[in-house]
């Protein structure tokens, strides 16, 4: 069928047919028949095609070269097969008949695929020819005719967040093969291209580095929009989307059912494995996210991968365990780091002669699809529990740090009420001396007026005394008498009142200068102060009179000294005997001077004395009341030690308290989570038995 046989690359291609469909008749090696339009239409196709093959595979030049020498053959003959006469073509007659039957079911596909499928995966094992494996590939993953094809060139306008990823690793992808070895060549540029599109196209993914050997292969067979199509098919319909995704899930699930299936069919060697620490993802993981394309050489992976485009990821867990299974003996005597070499460096040059025996020993594995989706069930299930217990596990550090936070701030919290605790206490000390000084003054209160009831009492008396004798005496006389003693006994209430007034100024001035008082020393202190002060006044009293003295001997020279001057003014004009006695005299005045100076200095020596008496004193002072407050101050310490200490034990016991209150909250929590566990128990085993229901539905 023409619109079948069509490739992607079509729109390069000149067809001359229409597209109405046309029969072909059977072919087979024994009857040859005439060529329908549709086989030369095809043939034509398949040569234009393989142009961008030939470009990009020099490995395939000789099968174009015989592809153009059959297409000229029979484009001569113009109705008939090739005859025998045929015989000085490249192509033998197998390789004829191979043509005649892939071209065949290329315009039959539709209905070989659907009645034939079964010799279809046969032929498709022994290996597509080369220059089919375009239009196959497009057809056995339905890529053909995709309307993601007309936004290619729009998606290579745009900019993606991955560009710089690809570009880094597009060396790295066949870097021996001649059409991506060169920098900025064409194939590396179709193959940025490609990579760049899809990471558009799917965001989640982007871009992951084994995709690109996958593209790489699909660009060595056909157009770079060909291949794009083809990478999203395979992305969407084989598993790969997720296998590449960034959690690499599918590639857990890979790994898991692949070790079960060593575990089921190589005991010896999964123990083996195990005893080593030799982990699956150690050496299959490529296989499955680049289908062996990193592994066997290029003709080989491409074989496998005519068969992944087939039948799936099947024909990785089959060939992987053809290899271990080929590989037993040599790696049962290998420890990990000689298995990681024997896989590196002997398996991949194991197949170089043909993958035929590893496709072979692949499909006589034993394959279970329906344990294949037991396994992924229970490690979807396993997968699941972990995640809730990662959750469970958040969950309990962030109450953790919740309950940590709230320990901080109940410690604060007691810290606060510690200190309103010692603050209340001080406010109750302040409040109790308070009282003592309103009692007292009530006291001296309460005797004021005692005394004022009873002078009150003796007025009385006295007034009594006083109508008494008014009665006996002159009425008159009388009269005058007690208005005086009225007008008196007024006045001595004025006074009484105004002495009440001025004793209740006293009294508050003596309460504030007892409250000042308490702010200052104690009385002995007072004492000795009044005492160091007094003796303080005595030192500078006589101090003062001896600097009275001093004056007064000074004064005295003075009046001796103006006198000898007086005297010795005439000694010229005396006898020889007079200037003796006047010489006498001033050595006398000399020697009272010195005396005088001796006195003034032992004046000053002794005043020095006192002053520095004084001084000891006002220290020694000083050491006793340093003393005194210290000893206070050590016994407020005491004070506070042992409130601290009763602080303490309140906050013990309130931390105990918590304490109890936290193993409480911790018991209720295991008592949820057993209940949690058991709801997720039950719901598993439900899960499992609709599971089995299933299993023994499709059964």
């Amino acid at each position: 069928m023409a619109s079948q046989v069509a490739s992607p690359s079509a729109s390069s291609l000149h067809t001359t047919s229409s597209s109405t469909t046309l029969s072909t008749p059977a072919l087979s090696p024994e009857s040859p028949t005439s060529l329908s339009p549709d086989d030369l239409e095809l043939l034509a196709k398949l040569e234009e095609q393989n142009r961008w093959v030939l470009s990009s595979s020099p490995l395939l030049e000789t099968d174009s070269k015989s592809l153009k020498s059959v297409n000229g053959s029979r484009r001569n003959s113009g109705s008939s097969l090739v005859s025998s006469s045929s015989a000085s073509s490249n192509l033998s007659h197998l390789e004829e008949d191979s043509w005649i039957l892939w071209g065949r079911i290329v315009n039959e596909w539709d209905d070989v695929r659907k009645k034939k499928e079964k010799q279809m995966r046969e032929l498709v094992r022994k290996g597509i020819p080369h220059h089919f494996r375009a239009i196959v590939w497009q057809l056995l993953c339905n890529a053909q005719n995709m309307p993601i094809k007309d936004q290619y060139s729009e998606l290579l306008k745009m900019t993606s967040p991955c560009e710089k990823l690809i570009r880094r690793d597009i060396a790295r992808t066949y870097p021996e093969h001649d059409f991506f070895k060169e920098k900025d060549s064409l194939g590396q540029e179709v193959l940025f291209n490609v990579m760049k599109a899809y990471s558009l196209v799917d965001r989640e993914v982007g871009y992951c580095q084994g995709s690109a050997f996958i593209v790489g292969l699909l660009l060595m067979q056909m157009p770079e929009e060909e291949a794009f199509c083809v990478f999203v098919k395979l992305m969407q319909d084989y598993r790969l989307r997720e296998l590449f995704k960034p959690s690499m899930a599918e590639l857990g699930l890979c790994m898991y059912q692949f070790e079960w299936m060593i575990q089921e069919q190589l005991p010896e060697i999964y123990v083996h494995f195990q005893s080593q620490s030799f982990h699956t993802s150690m050496y299959s993981s490529s296989w499955f996210l680049t289908i062996f394309l990193t592994t066997f050489p290029l003709p080989v992976a491409t074989r496998l991968f005519d068969i992944f485009m087939s039948e799936g990821l099947e024909l990785v867990f089959r060939v992987g365990i053809a290899i271990l299974q080929a590989n037993q003996a040599e790696l049962m005597q290998l420890d990990m780091e000689g298995m990681l070499q024997h896989f590196q460096k002997v398996i991949p040059h194991q197949f170089d002669s043909g993958p035929d025996k590893l496709i072979q020993a692949a499909y006589q594995i034993k394959y279970n699809a329906k344990k294949m989706k037991k396994l992924e069930k229970e490690y979807t299930t396993i997968k699941n529990k972990e995640m809730e217990e990662q959750v469970e596990i958040k969950r309990l550090r962030t109450e953790n740090r919740l309950l940590k936070q709230r320990i901080e701030t109940l410690e604060k919290e007691s810290a606060s009420l510690a200190d309103r605790l010692i603050q209340g206490q001080v406010t109750r000390a302040q409040e109790a001396e308070e009282n003592y000084l309103i009692k007292r003054e009530l006291a001296t209160i309460k005797q004021q007026s005692d005394e004022a009831s009873a002078k009150l009492e003796k007025a009385q008396n006295v007034t009594r005394e006083l109508q008494e004798q008014r009665h006996k005496c002159n009425p008159r006389y009388t009269e005058d008498f007690v208005l005086q003693l009225e007008t008196e006994l007024v006045q001595a209430r004025l006074g009484e009142a105004e002495s009440q007034c001025a004793l209740k100024e006293m009294q508050d001035k003596i309460l504030d200068i007892e409250k000042r008082n308490a702010s200052l020393p104690d009385e002995n202190n007072v004492a000795r102060l009044q005492e160091e002060l007094i003796g303080a006044k005595l030192r500078e009293a006589e101090a003062l009179m001896g600097v009275k003295e001093l004056r007064q001997q000074v004064k005295d020279l003075e009046d001796h000294w103006q006198r000898h001057l007086a005297r010795t003014t005439g000694r010229w004009k005396d006898s020889p005997r007079r200037n003796a006695v006047s010489e006498l005299q001033d050595e006398l005045m000399t020697v009272r001077l010195r005396g005088a100076e001796t006195q003034a200095e032992l004046k000053e020596v002794k005043h020095r004395m006192l002053e520095h008496e004084t001084q000891n004193q006002i220290s020694s002072n000083q050491l006793y009341r340093a003393e005194k407050e210290c000893n206070g101050l050590h016994e407020k310490v005491q004070y506070l030690t042992a409130q601290n200490k009763g602080l303490l034990t309140q906050l013990n016991e309130m931390k105990r308290k918590m304490a109890e209150i936290h193993c409480k909250n911790k018991e209720d929590l295991m008592a949820v989570r057993l209940r949690e566990a058991d709801s997720i128990a039950a719901v598993a085993e439900l899960q499992q038995k609709i599971a089995d229901l299933e299993i023994q539905y499709q059964i």
